[in-house]
């Protein structure tokens, strides 16, 4: 039941469901705001304009999601970076002034992620009622914090307009992206809702539901573009010994690609490299047990290129000024037919020949110049271009997953994950920077959807140095996989690696569907727990990130058990934990040797050996005993 609406709105829905809709007569528009409530307690919002007057009607503005937050509310937390560097927490005070956030890049980019958490001042994981909202685009947008004469603060979301970008004829309607807003007693509780309501609402799965997330190999940090077809089915081969379940080609198979330099938009397959075409190395794949993967970058050209210099207008450009070159490419006008034809057409017949079973699809560049073929800004409508052709190969191969990458995650949100399985998190696997990357990313992503790596050593963007098991426990709670040459490992290696592989397919059920808790543990600790569903067992991953203060650590409180049960501890999978030192009982109650009730655990809690930094361990925690 509805009251009444004021003014000329009507009103219309369900409890979890509701439309308003608002006419405005004199300046000819009607508003509609959508909004609904999942099922993870997410409210979503949506606004649409539509000219319902004679003439043309310029929308300067249009926010898709408004949140009213209180007035103590006057700490910002937002997600800021760059490449390498994703998703880092940058916390600011909000003043009597507009805090205003806008990213012009074209894509969901990699420092102004289109989210932000408000609350008191010190909220964190444990504690502190927030705010959060996250504006499911890809393209230019902005938030704002407007501060109103009561000291309450509406948060505004919404896309963001070149001048002249969207003008409406009579009859047209624009319809903003999705805001999805989430109020919560801490972060860690924020994080539950909106990663439960990225898997009931956001996701769509070939055949309606997800299957354990495949273990994958990438050749990108192998081989990079020095494919040779013996060498990859050799690779293909020692993969699948591992336990490796899928095989993914990255850049380099297509046009006369060396280098990146060259051949963007020329989508044949390089016969140099390739003299029988990628069908044999697909066919070996598969012989292996495993599922076949390839890379595509399908919005962007390179100026040396067959395709540029037969469609020197297909690049998105305004007449008079200069073509910007980045990473030695140009930006296709996706909203021509004639080019997202094409590019379907090249997509299409590949998927059609050679059995692909999944898609890396990358974006390298940000968008600058980003006009049409009339001369209008088209940042707007590229980025609805390409979830259109996205949607198109979706639908004409419904069982192909397609990973979303953008130099890492500069395109990582729930637009683009609406259409997508899988997010590659950063293009930075060195397993120090991910700890903070992925905590990040996991306030608003679930585990499983965050491609992670183990990649070798030393990393190849930062030349550090980790341990096998530092690098695998980083990785091991998300879409795991690996981003090396496996024929490089060493026997020992390769036997430590099978053993990660094993435990990850072990327990990814539990930790792909399991309820996350995040913590920051103090003296360069950062904790990260997951629950399975039936409460019986619970992993606790800890990262010592740097040199610890104290000479022993603090206990560490556990969460979500059973005060009067019994459980024991266990370091599951090739774990060799790195302490400074131990004492025999802590070696006894990590692998076993004492039971340990619930309310000790919960309350005194877990006395962890000092760790060195740059480790990590897992600990299985798992009840023998019920309490009444």
């Amino acid at each position: 039941h509805f009251p009444p609406a004021p003014g000329d709105w009507q009103v219309a829905g369900t409890p979890s469901r509701t439309q308003l809709v608002g006419t405005d007569p004199h300046s000819g528009v009607t508003v509609t705001i959508d909004l609904a409530f999942s099922n993870a307690d997410v409210l979503t919002m949506r606004t649409s304009i539509t000219n319902t007057g004679a003439g043309v009607f310029d929308l300067e503005r249009c926010m898709a999601g408004t949140m009213l937050a209180p007035a103590e509310a006057t700490e910002a937390l937002t997600f800021d970076g760059g490449w390498g560097r994703e998703f880092h927490e940058k916390r600011e005070a909000l003043g009597s002034s507009i805090f205003l956030k806008e990213n012009r890049r074209g894509r969901t980019s990699h420092d102004r992620h289109p989210s932000i958490v408000l609350g008191r001042p010190g909220f964190g994981d444990a504690g502190g009622a927030v705010f959060g909202l996250h504006l499911g685009f890809s393209g230019n947008h902005l938030i704002a914090v407007d501060r109103l004469d009561d000291g309450r603060r509406l948060v505004h979301a919404g896309e963001l307009f070149e001048p002249g970008e969207v003008l409406l004829a009579k009859g047209e309607t624009y319809a903003s992206p999705m805001a999805h807003i989430a109020v919560a007693a801490n972060l860690t509780s924020m994080a539950q809702s909106f990663q439960a309501h990225v898997r009931e609402t956001i996701l769509t799965w070939p055949d309606g539901e997800m299957r354990p997330r495949p273990v994958t190999l990438n050749t990108w940090e192998g081989n990079y573009f020095a494919l040779d077809p013996v060498s990859l089915m050799a690779q293909a081969e020692a993969a699948a010994k591992l336990g490796i379940e899928r095989f993914v080609l990255d850049d380099g198979w297509f046009g006369r690609r060396n280098d990146d330099t060259s051949s963007l938009g020329d989508w044949f397959i390089d016969e140099r490299k390739f003299p029988k075409g990628l069908k044999p190395l697909a066919d070996h794949v598969i012989d292996q047990g495993m599922e076949f993967g390839i890379w595509f970058e399908p919005e962007m050209v390179n100026p040396d290129s067959n395709l540029l210099r037969e469609h020197p207008d297909w690049a998105l450009q305004v007449e008079g000024r200069p073509l910007l070159l980045s990473r030695n490419q140009l930006v296709l006008d996706l909203t021509r037919p004639a080019v997202s034809d094409y590019l379907f057409e090249r997509v299409n017949e590949l998927l059609s020949t050679v059995r692909v079973a999944y898609i890396k699809w990358d974006m390298n560049r940000d968008l600058t110049h980003a006009g049409d073929a009339a001369g209008r800004a088209a940042t707007g409508r590229q980025t609805r271009a390409f979830y259109a052709l996205v949607d198109r190969i979706r639908a004409a191969h419904p069982q192909v997953e397609i990973e979303s990458c953008a130099s890492g995650g500069g395109r990582a949100d729930y637009g683009v994950l609406s259409r997508t399985h899988r997010l590659w998190t950063s293009d930075c696997t060195d397993a120090l920077e991910r700890q903070t990357i992925q905590r990040g990313a996991s306030l608003f992503f679930p585990p499983e959807i965050l491609g992670a790596h183990i990649s070798a050593s030393p990393n190849h963007q930062t030349h550090r140095r980790h341990s096998l098991s530092f690098r695998a426990l980083t990785a091991l709670p998300y879409h795991f996989g690996l981003e090396l040459n496996p024929l490089e490992l060493s026997r020992t290696e390769r036997a430590e690696v099978r053993g990660w592989i094993a435990l990850h397919k072990r327990l990814r059920t539990a930790l792909h569907g399991g309820r996350a808790i995040y913590r920051d543990a103090g003296d360069g600790r950062l904790v990260h727990y997951v629950l399975d569903e039936t409460g019986a067992t619970q992993f606790v991953f800890i990262a010592q990130m740097t040199y610890g203060l104290a000479e022993q650590a603090p206990p560490l409180v556990l969460e979500g058990l059973d005060p009067d049960g019994a459980y024991r501890l266990s370091l599951p999978g090739p774990q060799e934990p790195e302490f400074f030192r131990q004492t025999p009982e802590q070696a006894s109650m990590l692998r076993g040797g004492i039971a340990l009730s619930g309310a000790l655990l919960s309350e005194i809690g877990l006395p962890i050996p000092a760790m060195r930094p740059e480790s990590a361990l897992l600990i299985e925690i798992t009840r023998t005993r019920k309490g009444r």
